[in-house]
């Protein structure tokens, strides 16, 4: 393990985080500069302390190998939040540490989850610094840093296999800082053109920025204690299912579709999924609204559609109580929480590639029992799957059940009732945010004991980094010479 180099990168990592952390600043000043000195604070000492810890380790190689991709990327999303979580506590807004630093992870791995019970009251730039910690955290931390800083593309693909979601990685491009920077480019686009849509819908320009990053970032966070149910709104609502639904899907996609790849949408087997999903997903969710006296069919419609969508590529917006919906209904919910959306977006949870594969393997397996001869490879758009990808998908799932087991025993042992700890931590390790019972649709989690905070960030951080890279932290082969 090449220490130095890892605090190299680290250190940098630090310096770029806390250069757009003192972007905040003028947004503060704008909106009166209550916060301002403890956004100020945090930044110089983010960019100081990474300063220094890049000056002292600079000659260091830059040759990352598998070890010192998977510490930077584990490390690094720690380091991020413990910093990043500064301006909440020297600012008062959330003294206690474990909370502001809970709010932080929550929003570096876009998670959504709060302890905050009056969101409003929170200074401009605060609300500023915690939507932006979703949409850098939307793409990744170690990919903008790959983006920016040449020096990288040495061992980037060690940091980009680390990170970024998926069975496989991608490169749209030879080069893998023209692969991230291209990917930054689309995402900046989705951004900027919710933003403009948003405002034409009546959002302040604040309001508008804010929630077009918690919305490409499939983050969740918003300005207003009732999230999109705030402002009552049909035409902001469908402009935010719109680019929930992008978020959703790959970059790779929309990359391609930009070059005017367009029927890369329908040839590709996970998207037709997701969007077959979404419909059907939709239709049934409809189905178990109770219809109120007055309610017009169409709201019906797209109250469900809406929160198929929010949760299924775990955005975790909300217009209604779904609580209050029939249950299965709400089992519909909790099913597309694990589930995700697609590979190569900002969405967590398992990916429906990963399912797919899954459910492919598993007919597989049925036909051979009946031709035990039979070679029957599983096949993604076309092509054969190697038997390492599907062993990989397999373990994978094992994995995110058990750590959803074993977390949901932990929380219950702290005095939680089980469908509040399954709702914790199912929307905690699928990124999502509100989840059921006591932290479901209009609730928040202020209230889950302190150890259960702690329980809950592991499950946020695994999730936002596909597990291995941080479950493969804890072996002893990955620290053996």
């Amino acid at each position: 393990m090449r220490f130095r180099s890892v605090l190299s990168v680290l250190g940098f990592i630090l310096v770029v985080v806390g250069i757009l952390m003192s972007l905040v600043l003028p947004v503060s000043l704008y909106y009166g500069g209550s916060d301002a000195y403890a956004l100020l604070l945090s930044a110089l000492l983010m960019i100081v302390v990474g300063l220094l810890v890049w000056f002292f380790n600079k000659k260091q190689s830059k040759e990352l190998g598998v070890r010192e991709g998977f510490t930077i990327v584990g490390l690094g999303w720690v380091v991020a939040s413990l910093f990043g979580c500064l301006p909440f506590v020297l600012s008062g807004a959330i003294p206690d540490f474990t909370d502001a630093y809970f709010e932080t992870i929550s929003g570096f791995t876009t998670t959504g989850a709060t302890i905050l019970t009056d969101i409003e009251v929170l200074p401009h730039g605060l609300l500023f610094w915690r939507s932006l910690t979703q949409w850098i955290g939307g793409l990744g931390i170690i990919l903008l840093s790959i983006a920016i800083l040449p020096a990288l593309g040495v061992g980037g693909m060690q940091l980009f296999q680390a990170e970024v979601p998926g069975i496989s990685v991608e490169k749209l491009t030879p080069r893998i800082i023209q692969t991230a920077r291209i990917l930054w480019m689309v995402y900046v686009l989705l951004t900027v053109v919710q933003m403009v849509l948003l405002t034409a819908g009546g959002m302040t320009l604040f309001d508008a920025t804010c929630h077009s990053f918690t919305t490409v970032s499939t983050g969740g966070f918003s300005t207003k204690n009732a999230s999109i149910a705030h402002y009552q709104s049909a035409y902001i609502e469908q402009v935010i299912i719109v680019f929930m639904f992008l978020a959703g899907t790959s970059f790779a996609l929309h990359y391609r579709a930009l070059r005017g790849e367009l029927r890369g949408y329908s040839r590709d087997d996970e998207f037709t999924f997701y969007a077959i999903l979404v419909v059907l997903a939709s239709l049934i969710i409809f189905l178990g609204i109770p219809i109120e006296s007055g309610e017009s069919l169409g709201k019906t419609v797209q109250a469900a559609v809406f929160q198929t969508v929010s949760i299924i590529t775990t955005t975790g917006f909300v217009t209604a109580d779904y609580e209050l919906w029939y249950p299965a209904a709400q089992w519909i919910l909790l099913m597309l929480m694990f589930a995700g959306a697609c590979t190569g977006s900002t969405a967590g949870g398992i990916k429906l590639v990963r399912i797919l594969v899954l459910l492919k393997n598993a007919v597989n397996q049925l036909k051979m029992l009946i031709h035990p001869r039979a070679i029957l490879p599983v096949r993604h758009n076309g092509k054969s799957l190697e038997q390492e990808i599907i062993v990989d998908v397999l373990t994978y799932f094992v994995l995110f059940v058990l750590i959803f087991v074993v977390s949901t025993l932990v929380m219950t042992t702290l005095g939680m009732d089980i469908v509040s700890s399954a709702g914790a931590v199912a929307a905690s390790l699928g990124n999502i945010g509100p989840g059921l019972g006591s932290v479901g649709a209009v609730d928040n989690y202020a209230h889950v004991p302190l150890i259960g905070k702690w329980v809950l960030m592991f499950c946020m951080l695994t999730g936002r980094l596909e597990i291995f890279t941080i479950i493969v932290l804890f072996t002893p082969t990955f620290w053996k010479r």
